[in-house]
């Protein structure tokens, strides 16, 4: 009778419990039995340490639990919405006129008015109506949550002395916790008279720094939605210093010939979800670089630009960290590159724990490269011992053309060679009836499943 009560229920309890480990095992590619490529002398196992995706304890921060890695705190949002009702204003009834003057003063009102209300506050840009705006802060921190409905236009006044404070920045969104930023209006920057006065455009011109269209800076439960943003000065989309942040369903545009203009930059920020988003630039689609960790874009059509980056890391030989990225489900078209991590000589610190999977190049020159001796100087770089270390990257599913014949390329370091690069179910071929080929320097590398083109010996 004791053992029917009580050990039957334990002996149910391990098999269910030895059937989960054996599902969570199987899924794990890195699990999987590895055939060892030849692009480095002396075969070794990596540990798969992407089962340890994780949060760090940060004071006042909000912290999901790692079984459920992108749940951003929406029970927030759900007491909020059921909360007493917010006030509901319009940058109309602060002055704004529309008419083409500047509207700064007005939205500064605005923002002050709806920041300082206890019980919420909900701003409104009216539609069909364009407010020209100069350099202007939205800052924190407000008594409560805050709503920004932008279904009109903003526009960035062309006046570059206006900007003469601040050169990197337009619309700067500074300390604001539980803040949206949503509708289905326009945010224009205005950029053509500042590419034209780029140093990549006019290399007779000294290269000077233009505004980023939109920060937000040490911002935490941030979500930000349904927005075109376009034609920025330089960056069109700036998260730094941000915790939990929602990215999705967002169209940003940029001519191909446009310097400097990512798409979505990510910098020193923690647990950031971009979704759903459109993004064709004359630069990185979604750039992201030291400081950032518990990334994942999903969903994502790139095209024109210059493809998905981590990076660029290290530059003037600085410490550099991220970790803990996955891209998936991403179409890159035309871009001038597919998905890369670059970093430059003497650099130190890491670039780990990253997932590229699920994605489609079509015409893509680079469809796959790391690039450890990155350089983005007119005069070559010197020649220098340390770098950032690239670990532990997974390739999984990626399909298409590439519009050069190499389609992958590992160029890693001699001194810190790339560690634990696993290949799996990759399929690249030429646009045309050349033969794609990989190129691979100093790289740690294993194939999973069927591998094209494999790197030669």
């Amino acid at each position: 009778m004791f053992l029917k009560t009580h050990c039957l229920p334990l002996f149910i309890t391990l098999i269910s419990l030895f059937s989960s480990c054996f599902c969570i095992y199987r899924e794990d590619p890195f699990h999987i039995g590895f055939r060892q490529g030849h692009a480095y002398h002396r075969p070794r196992t990596y540990h798969p340490y992407f089962g340890t995706f994780g949060f760090s304890n940060q004071r006042n921060y909000y912290n999901p639990n790692s079984a459920n890695l992108f749940n951003y705190n929406n029970e927030i949002w759900s007491r909020l919405d059921t909360a007493r009702a917010p006030v509901t204003l319009k940058v109309d009834d602060f002055g704004a006129l529309a008419n083409g003057r500047d509207d700064s003063e007005a939205f500064k009102k605005a923002w002050k008015y709806a920041c300082s209300s206890s019980q919420g506050a909900i701003l409104v840009v009216p539609q069909n109506k364009i407010y020209r705006l100069k350099p202007i802060d939205f800052s924190g921190p407000c008594k409560s949550a805050l709503v920004l409905k932008i279904y009109g236009t903003i526009e960035a006044t062309v006046d570059h002395s206006d900007y003469k404070k601040n050169r990197r920045q337009w619309l700067y969104f500074d300390n604001v916790q539980n803040l949206r930023v949503e509708g289905e209006g326009v945010i224009n920057g205005n950029g053509r008279t500042w590419w034209q006065k780029s140093c990549k455009i006019n290399k007779a011109l000294p290269c000077q720094e233009a505004p980023t269209a939109v920060t937000f800076n040490e911002c935490i439960n941030l979500r930000v939605a349904g927005l075109q943003i376009k034609n920025a000065q330089q960056m069109h989309l700036t998260f730094q210093k941000c915790v939990n942040v929602q990215a999705f369903n967002l169209y940003v545009t940029a001519p191909g010939n446009s310097p400097n203009t990512d798409g979505i930059h990510v910098t020193e920020t923690q647990n950031i979800n971009i979704n759903n988003c459109v993004i064709s630039t004359g630069d990185d689609c979604i750039s992201i670089v030291s400081g950032s960790k518990n990334v994942r874009a999903t969903g994502i059509t790139c095209g024109p630009g210059h493809g998905i980056s981590i990076g660029s890391l290290g530059a003037r030989n600085s410490a550099a960290y991220v970790s803990n990225v996955i891209v998936n489900k991403a179409t890159l078209s035309g871009t001038a590159n597919g998905v890369r991590i670059k970093t430059w000589q003497g650099g130190s610190g890491y670039a780990k724990n990253i997932k590229f999977q699920n994605i489609v190049m079509h015409n893509v020159s680079n469809p796959i490269i790391i690039d450890q001796n990155y350089c983005d100087r007119q005069k070559p770089c010197s020649k220098q011992v340390s770098a950032v270390q690239v670990s532990n990257v997974l390739y999984q599913n990626i399909r298409g053309t590439s519009a050069s014949n190499v389609a992958m390329k590992f160029d890693c370091s001699r001194s810190f060679p790339c560690q634990g690069i696993f290949l799996q179910d990759v399929a690249l071929r030429p646009q045309e009836e050349d033969i794609a080929e990989a190129s691979c320097s100093n790289v740690r590398l294993s194939y999973i499943g069927n591998v094209s083109p494999p790197c030669s010996s």
